[in-house]
């Protein structure tokens, strides 16, 4: 059995999250969650929350607990969100201003209680 876990409109850019999910995925969850912390990342909090969140999902799906290390992630990603309504502005020479966009993303993790 397999549970979904979401993390939608996170203040994250897609491409550093997907670099902490190409690190667990495949792995049990216990394996993952001690991993995370050793990432030199900020998105690893985002996505161990979601990894956290995804293992409740399937112990309440069961209905009973479950020893984290036999669980394992069996598909994550990630994707880029909407920018257009996070316009920031950034002074620029001569009076002018640059606009950036800041960068938005959904995360979706899979996990299951067998191995691929």
């Amino acid at each position: 059995m397999e549970a979904i876990a979401h993390a939608r409109f996170q203040r994250f850019g897609a491409r550093k999250v997907g670099q902490v999910l190409a690190q667990i995925r495949g792995k049990s969850v216990a394996s993952a969650e001690q991993m995370l912390p050793m990432i030199p990342r900020r998105a690893t909090e985002l996505v161990g929350k979601t990894l956290r969140s995804a293992a409740a999902n399937l112990q309440q799906r069961l209905g009973k607990p479950v020893d984290t290390g036999t669980l394992f992630v069996k598909s994550a990603w990630v994707c880029q969100g909407p920018m257009g309504n996070m316009k920031r502005v950034l002074p620029a020479p001569q009076g002018r201003a640059y606009t950036f966009k800041r960068k938005v993303c959904h995360l979706t993790m899979v996990v299951s209680d067998e191995r691929k």
